[in-house]
């Protein structure tokens, strides 16, 4: 439970439900005795907040009727940025500690938005996932607004795209879900020129429109998975190929589904990566603690033995 001054910011949150609380009851919820409620109450009074006590048997607390807390005015992009850092805190590996109080949280942050901004911000909760890798800062609040718009109403969006090399093109996707994901933010969709999912990132999209109809969702459909496999597999300038000794789950551990693929083979675990440059795959390979042999590419080779040499000359 938290202090003092959450306690009386979370008996604010029970009188703002409606109706009349007992003394008892609210003692319960905030796990202290009836007298710290009443100091709690007078907390709030003094804060010209209007709590009336109600007298007789059902009598305790509730609020002035029609009395509401002023909406909280934020902009899209701060609104964004606070809901972002609850949905990651709920979602990163201590959550199981955190997972109520955030829901709590983001609850009452979105009570308190514009209801025009506060529905824009539930489509955000819905459509987004991260993974527990880095988590990505704050994307352009308007694309992903719109963009996660799209992914609750299940609505088809046009945007303006530039892909890998640098050339802008328009198409129209729809879009299934957003993934942030080692500091990124991708959205995974259906391209409706070529029928085929495709992941693209928010922050290559220049402009969204969204499109009239409706589509359905591929039933069974993991977005996280499905974003992870198409980064691991997306087209790079060097194919990656090694064997290392040890099992699937060993290598696993220590290289995620978006870094690499597993095969097991005679020996060991067939390692395929797709990479734009080499220079950080030795450091991977040898963090692995494993004896690993290169199939691919020979740059490679030539990279190891020169990081074997660095760590022979430190070790001297």
């Amino acid at each position: 439970m938290p202090g003092p001054t959450g306690r009386v910011l979370t008996l604010l949150e029970i009188l703002q439900s409606g109706g009349t609380h007992t003394a008892s009851a609210l003692a319960r919820r905030l796990e202290v005795d009836e007298r710290t409620v009443r100091r709690y109450v007078d907390h709030l009074v003094d804060l010209q907040v209007p709590v009336w006590p109600v007298r007789g048997r059902n009598g305790g607390y509730r609020l002035a009727p029609g009395y509401r807390l002023p909406p909280l005015m934020l902009t899209d992009d701060e609104a964004v940025a606070v809901l972002l850092g609850l949905v990651a805190a709920a979602q990163a590996p201590f959550a199981s500690s955190t997972q109520r109080a955030t829901d709590s949280a983001a609850a009452k942050v979105r009570r308190v938005l514009p209801k025009p901004l506060a529905e824009r911000v539930d489509a955000v909760l819905t459509a987004v996932q991260l993974t527990t890798d880095r988590t990505p800062s704050p994307p352009d609040s308007r694309t992903l607004l719109l963009v996660a718009g799209a992914v609750r109403d299940r609505a088809p969006v046009a945007i303006e795209y530039i892909d890998r090399t640098g050339v802008q093109r328009g198409r129209t996707i729809e879009p299934y879900g957003i993934v942030g994901h080692s500091g990124r933010w991708y959205v995974l969709a259906a391209d409706t020129a070529t029928g085929q999912q495709r992941t693209f990132r928010l922050d290559r999209i220049r402009q969204v429109t969204p499109r009239s109809g409706t589509f359905q969702l591929p039933p069974d459909q993991d977005v996280r998975q499905r974003v992870l496999e198409s980064l691991a597999t997306a087209p790079y300038r060097y194919e990656v190929s090694v064997v290392v000794e040890a099992t699937v789950d060993e290598v696993r551990d220590r290289l995620p589904a978006s870094i690499a693929t597993l095969e097991p083979v005679e020996g060991g675990v067939r390692v395929a990566i797709r990479a734009e440059r080499l220079d950080w795959v030795p450091g991977l390979l040898v963090g692995l603690d494993r004896p690993f042999r290169i199939e691919q590419p020979d740059e490679l080779r030539d990279l190891v033995r020169a990081l074997a040499g660095r760590l022979a000359d430190a070790a001297s």
